[in-house]
């Protein structure tokens, strides 16, 4: 890939997990900061350990040639918050901003059962009606014009457990957004939610022109086999580890490479595998990351 358009980024999920703080909670933000240094990354996203003020966390991140290039935001539109996640996103993107990031990745929460107890892979997971869907466009196009306003751009993390999870709902929210909204492509929610390569190959291709960031995420097969037979939970399956850094699962991340490549991707792609660091040491796993990373996307 071009080392001059592609940049690699790691998230600090792999360390301490922002839904569940007990796991990794004996990792400080420094070296959280400094393993992702150490292991041949130059962009972060943000956890519950970092500092938000950019005066503080700029020069820490900058010490260790790392910068901030997205960090997670919940709308809550379908279920008509809409004040108040305008208010958020404000305040969010002028953090962002100063932070020198470009996108900013977005999760319609609304009803979402990612943080619940619900298994994951039942028909728990919220299903939006057309005044819902609406909702969501119309928010969607707000934040779309308030971001570009800052020469910033919004895109929707598709999200397991969320009202925008399988490829038709992919389509239903791009096909009705306009062009100031984008997609973050996550490799390990596509396959996990559809079931095969190939279905999450075709999001990707379906969606090249309108994918500004992209989450590298691979996904254990038979961790998802027992969270459907057992009815789990999204977290219950994390704690199982249902996701692992790319070269560690099953998917094969040369086509998803080349496809980006073909179409002339610009921007990040970021390591974003969230595990039990107890069981798999950040480190250990950010490494071997970025040891697949130099092997298969020669970069």
């Amino acid at each position: 890939m071009n080392k001059q358009q592609v940049k690699l980024a790691i998230a600090p999920i792999g360390w301490t997990n922002d839904d569940m703080p007990e796991l990794g909670s004996e990792n400080t933000f420094q070296q959280i900061v400094s393993e992702m240094a150490l292991a041949g990354f130059t962009g972060s996203e943000v956890g519950n350990k970092y500092p938000r003020d950019p005066v503080v966390l700029k020069p820490m991140l900058e010490l260790r040639g790392l910068q901030i290039c997205n960090a997670w935001f919940s709308t809550f539109f379908a279920d008509e918050r809409c004040e108040e996640t305008l208010a958020g996103f404000s305040e969010h993107l002028n953090f962002l901003q100063a932070m020198g990031a470009k996108v900013i990745g977005c999760s319609e929460q609304s009803g979402s059962i990612q943080g619940t107890g619900l298994p994951v892979l039942a028909n728990d997971k919220p299903c939006f009606s057309e005044a819902q869907w609406q909702r969501v466009i119309d928010g969607y196009n707000t934040l779309g014009r308030l971001a570009a306003e800052k020469g910033m751009q919004v895109c929707l993390h598709h999200h397991m457990g969320t009202g925008i999870q399988t490829t038709a709902e992919i389509d239903t929210f791009m096909s009705r957004v306009d062009n100031s909204v984008f997609l973050l492509y996550d490799t390990g929610h596509a396959w996990y939610s559809e079931g095969s390569e190939a279905a999450m190959l075709a999001i990707l291709e379906k969606y090249l022109p309108r994918i500004n960031h992209v989450h590298l995420k691979d996904v254990r097969p038979v961790v998802i086999e027992q969270v459907r037979r057992e009815g789990l939970s999204f977290l219950d399956g994390v704690k199982k580890g249902t996701f692992t850094v790319p070269g560690d699962g099953v998917i094969d991340f040369r086509p998803v490479f080349r496809l980006l490549d073909n179409y002339g991707y610009q921007g990040w792609m970021v390591v974003e595998a969230e595990q039990d660091p107890a069981l798999a040491n950040p480190l250990e796993y950010a490494l071997k990351a970025r040891q697949y990373l130099r092997e298969t996307a020669d970069l």
